[in-house]
């Protein structure tokens, strides 16, 4: 696995509005980032990276099965009680999933260690699918990238294919695509993937998260007053338990992507009921709930982690018995809104570096298929919504 300096395309800004990549800078900062890319080799990708990423989500999904079946696991992960009949309806109905990515510290050598699932609003997804194939199109042409060079990516491929199979079960239904006001990046990614779902033949609509009302009869339903049977939602499960409409979920007949299981998978009290079911896997890190600090061995590092922290936020490393330390650039915590929830504690283990950037390695599967990867990088140890996104290839 290595980090290559490389040319950047002439015109790759101009290129990208044009395509409708308007995130690629956020907040006068560089979140696309081609002035190098990440190497590998194919034994790195298919089995350091794709194995573990498939048998990784098969726990997953046993994990799903057991806390289901538990209710003080459900507890444990903060799932309000008014809404366990709704997620349980949703696994035993088979309700079937779009995509999710897991993320790895992996340095192509060592063993890939999973840090988190992203299960229920995972984005990158366009950067990933899209905008990366283009720039190793275009730099192959450009001389910049070895002709022979491939990369780890059928995402739109898989993407558009899953869509075909999920309208052959929803014929009738249009599909909704929702997300929040006042973010690019989240509707770049809705956008990519309802272009997708037009691809395999889908009729849909688009409606912001805000705008969606409630009928007489209890319907969810657009600004035109036309009722939700089936949506994609990047939201989070565990804002929508709480909003407004949260006790009426359940009451209509929507299909959702992803499905209300996904709760569970994109909960980080997933990670110690993994390590719990499958101890000492070798692509797992040792994970403790709160109430089983006592448990974690002395000097063992730990990350602290809020149940449903996302894009970094609320990360904060601490020794074996849970009191905050620095790391070796003296970053102790990220900031954010989450940890009221409660939270759990993760072995640390440190992102590889290349050139001073750590590197994180995200592996994303549609439905439950290996797809390809997407690579962030960031001066600081604890990725977040703001670090860098690079290409990668394999050579």
């Amino acid at each position: 696995m290595l980090r290559i300096p490389c040319e950047e395309r002439a015109n790759w800004e101009a290129m990208a509005e044009e395509f409708g990549f308007k995130f690629h800078t956020m907040y006068g900062e560089k979140y696309w980032d081609e002035s190098a890319y990440y190497q590998f080799t194919l034994e790195q990708i298919e089995q350091g990276i794709e194995a573990p990423t498939e048998e990784i989500h098969q726990m997953c999904l046993s994990v799903v099965q057991a806390v289901l079946n538990d209710d003080n696991l459900l507890r444990k992960f903060a799932i309000p009680e008014t809404q366990w009949a709704f997620i349980r309806k949703s696994w035993e109905n088979g309700d079937p999933s779009l995509y999710s990515r897991l993320d790895f510290a992996h340095d192509g050598m060592g063993v890939a260690k999973l840090y988190e699932n992203n299960a229920d609003t995972p984005t990158s997804i366009y950067e990933t699918g899209f905008w990366q194939w283009m720039w190793l199109e275009n730099q192959v042409d450009n001389q910049q990238v070895n002709r022979q060079a491939d990369q780890f990516n059928s995402v739109q491929e898989k993407l558009v294919n899953r869509f075909k199979e999920l309208h052959a079960l929803n014929p009738e239904r249009t599909l909704h695509f929702a997300c929040c006001k006042g973010t690019e990046e989240d509707r770049g990614t809705v956008q990519y993937l309802e272009d997708c779902a037009i691809a395999a033949g889908i009729e849909t609509k688009f409606v912001f998260i805000e705008d969606i009302g409630i009928d007489s009869n209890n319907n969810f339903t657009d600004l035109d007053n036309v009722i939700i049977h089936w949506m994609f939602k990047l939201y989070p499960w565990e804002f929508m338990f709480e909003d407004e409409y949260g006790g009426l979920l359940g009451q209509q007949n929507i299909r959702w992507l992803e499905p209300p299981w996904k709760a569970i998978l994109s909960n980080k009290a997933l990670l110690p009921m993994l390590w719990k079911m499958f101890p000492d896997h070798p692509n797992l890190l040792p994970a403790y709930f709160e109430d089983e600090l006592m448990l974690v061995p002395e000097g063992m590092n730990l990350v602290k982690k809020p149940l449903f922290s996302r894009e970094g936020a609320n990360i904060s490393f601490t020794d074996h018995l849970g009191k905050v330390v620095g790391d070796e650039a003296g970053l102790a915590k990220s900031d954010g809104p989450y940890g009221a929830e409660g939270y759990i504690y993760q072995q640390r283990h440190t992102l590889p570096t290349f050139h001073g950037n750590h590197t994180l390695i995200g592996s994303w599967l549609i439905d439950d298929q290996a797809a390809g990867i997407s690579i962030r990088e960031d001066s600081q140890a604890i990725t977040q919504d703001m670090s860098r996104y690079l290409p990668h290839v394999i050579l």
